[in-house]
């Protein structure tokens, strides 16, 4: 029987692949990404605790608006205190209107990702001329903002019509972070020729994982140390990639933060490892881009 298979990859078991290193001789990289968002008041679509169908209710755009106001700086204060690094999935809309978070960010000097405008809207909807047009608005909001030309994409709920792909790869982006369809970083057909996809988390992902599932902190927590226990162990045989998301507006709240602190209190002790690399996806994009041809899915000459 056939079956319609993705218009973007082929089939390729891990298994099968030429192996690699990542710096150093590192066996598995690993990234944090925060995820910060903007919402619109009263309408377009968002992350709710409860009540999904009234965008309009105060108490859904507040606890949103907390991730800026309150969660955003708890977060990046563990991070500090730990000495762990991050990148920053951005909406451009932030950029605009949260100077102080811009300046936060910055003085990190650490890696950001377009994460579209606002996650109010899903770039996906549009037609192909504005969608392109929004990926050019964000590029250069980002750019003007951070002071770096980002060039990962990950869109707002991983929205994506047809043309994305294409769209990103001819706007002069070197890697995506929409498919999860593998623990190492693959390339996809594009219509101006290959884009990596960098391995981001669907599961590893607080606001899936919480809101949607229904998961405790201190689960979240127990699953952050365990794909990373497991994925070090596994990266034994193959090199991979380890990737945990987390959004400002849950695991900001302080209840969250002792199980946050805690699981990253067991990742930071791998600091010094030689077998971890601790990465960001535009440096993994810059490490994969410079393998031979063949050694990654998609790749091949």
């Amino acid at each position: 029987m056939l079956l319609p298979q993705p218009p973007r990859y082929d089939y390729s078991a891990i298994v099968d692949r030429p192996t690699y290193d990542w710096p150093g001789g590192a066996r598995m990289a690993f990234y944090l990404a925060l995820n910060v968002e903007q919402f619109a008041w009263g309408r377009g679509t968002g992350h709710a605790p409860h009540n999904w169908n009234n965008g309009a209710d105060p108490r859904i755009f507040a606890w949103r608006d907390y991730g800026l106001r309150v969660g955003f700086w708890n977060i990046l204060d563990i991070l500090d205190e730990l000495r762990l690094p991050c990148c920053h999935l951005v909406n451009s809309a932030v950029c605009d209107n949260f100077p102080t978070v811009v300046e936060r960010i910055n003085a990190r000097g650490e890696e950001v990702v377009s994460h579209g405008r606002t996650n109010a809207e899903r770039p996906g909807d549009y037609f192909e001329a504005d969608e392109r047009r929004l990926i050019q608005e964000v590029t250069t909001t980002i750019e003007r903002r951070h002071g770096q030309r980002p060039f990962g994409w990950m869109g707002p709920w991983i929205s994506e019509s047809p043309v994305t792909t294409d769209l990103l790869k001819e706007e002069g982006y070197r890697y995506i972070m929409h498919w999860p369809c593998d623990d190492q970083p693959v390339f996809l057909k594009t219509r101006a020729g290959p884009l990596l996809n960098v391995p981001y988390p669907i599961e590893l992902n607080d606001a899936p994982a919480i809101l949607n599932r229904g998961h405790s902190a201190e689960e979240f927590g127990r699953m952050m140390t365990d794909q990373f226990d497991m994925m070090l162990a596994l990266s034994a045989k193959r090199p991979l990639v380890c990737a945990i998301s987390l959004h400002t507006f849950v695991f900001g709240s302080p209840f969250r933060l002792a199980q946050l602190r805690q699981a990253l209190e067991h990742i930071a002790k791998f600091r010094d490892d030689p077998r971890v690399w601790f990465a960001t996806p535009g440096a993994i994009a810059d490490h994969v881009l410079a393998l031979p041809p063949g050694t990654v899915p998609g790749s091949e000459p």
